[in-house]
């Protein structure tokens, strides 16, 4: 696939935006970010982080004529068997802010002494034409039992990557070391030039 000149991100988190603008303007050659388009709400009903990436990518570059990218991410934890993986923005209700979902999941924690978890990106790129392609990021860490740090979103205070949480993490260490940063890279890598 041709490395697309311009990227429309398929999302309305502005916190999302902001961590894939990030990682994308650290490539060499960076990627443009094509802003000021509009789209209606993706809805994502898809089983698998996959399906849910590759559903907003398809619906943007359909919207806009411009090449989307869209990604899903799942925080799966051993203990829970894997959960909440597809579910991780809802995992306290279809409404849960951050703090809810953070607050469920030490909640259900509780007395694990297995705290290992991974949080997993799928990153879909979506041309015009109807090309994709799909890759993944995972980076391996364990889940804190209490809040720590400032920094980040979602779960990024009570999940820890060596001695710190990602929320402990200056913003440009965590955007070369993160699961989205990590698909970000692949994708990358894999756009002729």
């Amino acid at each position: 696939m041709k490395r697309p000149h311009g990227i429309v991100v398929a999302s309305k988190n502005p916190d999302k935006i902001a961590e894939v603008e990030a990682v994308l303007s650290l490539l060499d050659p960076p990627i443009e970010i094509i802003t000021g388009h509009q789209w209606d709400d993706v809805e994502e009903v898809g089983s698998t982080l996959q399906a849910n990436a590759l559903l907003k990518a398809h619906a943007v570059a359909t919207a806009t004529g411009h090449a989307a990218i869209a990604d899903d991410t799942g925080l799966e934890v051993d203990a829970l068997s894997g959960e909440p993986g597809v579910r991780t923005a809802r995992y306290a209700g279809e409404d849960a802010t951050y703090h809810d979902n953070v607050t469920q999941l030490l909640f259900d924690m509780t007395g694990a002494e297995n705290r290992k978890a991974q949080f997993r990106t799928a990153v879909a790129l979506v041309l015009p034409s109807g090309d994709e392609l799909v890759v993944e990021g995972v980076l391996e860490g364990e889940i804190t039992t209490e809040r720590r740090g400032d920094g980040g979103f979602g779960y990024d205070p009570v999940f820890e990557v060596g001695s710190r949480t990602l929320a402990e993490i200056p913003t440009d260490e965590k955007n070369r070391i993160s699961h989205r940063a990590l698909a970000l890279h692949e994708l990358a890598e894999m756009l002729s030039v």
